[in-house]
């Protein structure tokens, strides 16, 4: 089902520490603007370039010929290893965990022949915004992050390669290019198996999508059958085992701005004991004028079943975009309320993955911000650009 390949790609010629940075949909401008003082080289000169689009398609042109950029010898594949710890929480115990991913380029499908299967919703703004960069750079910048199953054995199998090791955010990274034909064929094997689940990048698989569409339908006009069009027919993928012990899967909490709250519910005594009577079950939390509640739902998915049963009924036929903010942090919704800055907090456990995968096969979306991956996979690893004169493989 799903086709990766190995690349031709681009990599940075110096040290990674200071030049990679979080994916750009997690950074706010005070951090986009220290990751910008970091270094005149960091990833998020591209892939944060404000309106400034073009600007950031010249930059990566003077970064290929000044050097900064340097293209491999030979296509290849890359072992990307994360070792970090995971603080304790509620029903959950810390400690050190190792991920290991796979990071290599996918064909863009649609979602409709069941290779690739979102499991949230989408909004057009940033769609448009990376629509925007990627005609400007014609580069993959960042890859999505997608899960398959059956993966992790052979990447505990992967011969040696060059590496390369860096620290980020409190993590060990290491990132060992892969050039074996029998292992790269063996990769390819396992994966066109069965599909492939977004981790994140939901917008940027939906853009990558349409500007393939884009350029095939200018090279058609133009008499240039697969003269780029196959290049952008791809685009740079970070591929996770869904058992993967290492693969972290946070919930997100729930404000409602406005609106009438909810009753009822088996009233708990604090934060804590809440959070635990989530995890593994099909409930959410709620919290309003001082109180916790558990709210037993019905179904897989928790936060489907939140959405469905309890928002959406409270909303109405209103947006729910328009009436709720999101947290990782249950304290933080706790005080967001006791502040006047919603009418009551949902709570949640992490989702069940298996559940998730199981719902998108079924051709159903989540609601926005559903599942939080961590740690996020940095930035500016390795890029991928459609030109084929810069060898492309595709």
């Amino acid at each position: 089902m799903a086709d990766v390949r190995a690349f031709v790609g681009l990599r940075y010629a110096e040290p990674l520490e200071r030049v990679v940075a979080p994916p750009y949909d997690v950074l706010d401008e005070e951090q986009v603007a220290a990751y910008r003082a970091t270094s005149p080289h960091n990833v998020v000169h591209l892939t944060r370039p404000g309106q400034d689009y073009e600007g950031a398609g010249r930059l990566l042109e003077r970064w290929l010929a000044e050097g900064v950029l340097v293209e491999e010898a030979q296509p290849a594949m890359y072992l990307h290893r994360t070792e970090f710890v995971t603080p304790p929480r509620p029903g959950r115990t810390g400690g050190p965990r190792t991920r290991l991913d796979l990071l290599t380029i996918l064909r863009l499908v649609p979602y409709e022949e069941g290779v690739v299967l979102p499991h949230e919703r989408t909004h057009r703004g940033p769609r448009e915004d990376r629509l925007a960069l990627l005609r400007a750079t014609r580069a993959c910048l960042e890859p999505i992050w997608l899960l398959a199953e059956g993966l992790r054995p052979l990447l505990e199998e992967a011969p040696g390669g060059e590496e390369r090791r860096f620290a980020f955010a409190g993590e060990r990274h290491t990132l060992r290019r892969l050039t074996d034909a029998g292992w790269l064929e063996a990769v390819r094997t396992a994966l066109a198996r069965s599909p492939l689940l977004i981790a994140d990048g939901h917008h940027r698989y939906e853009t990558s999508l349409a500007y393939a569409r884009e350029v095939e339908t200018r090279d058609h006009r133009a008499g240039l059958e697969d003269r780029g069009s196959g290049a952008a027919g791809f685009t740079l993928a970070l591929i996770t085992d869904l058992a993967d012990p290492g693969l972290v899967v946070l919930p997100t909490h729930r404000l409602l701005r406005a609106g009438i709250a909810v009753t009822g519910g088996e009233e708990v005594g604090s934060l804590e004991e809440l959070l635990r009577a989530l995890e593994g079950r099909p409930a959410a939390g709620t919290y309003r004028e001082g109180k916790f509640q558990l709210l037993p739902l019905e179904g897989d998915l928790a936060v489907v079943e939140l959405h469905h049963q309890v928002i959406d009924n409270l909303l109405g036929r209103r947006d729910p975009e328009d009436y709720l903010a999101y947290t990782r942090d249950a304290e933080e919704a706790v005080r967001w309320v006791d502040s006047g800055r919603g009418v009551a907090a949902f709570f949640l456990g992490a989702p069940d993955l298996a559940a998730v995968l199981k719902a998108a096969r079924e051709g159903k979306t989540m609601p926005q911000k559903s599942t939080y991956f961590h740690p996020k996979p940095p930035s500016g690893m390795v890029l991928y650009r459609f030109d084929r004169s810069q060898g492309s493989t595709v």
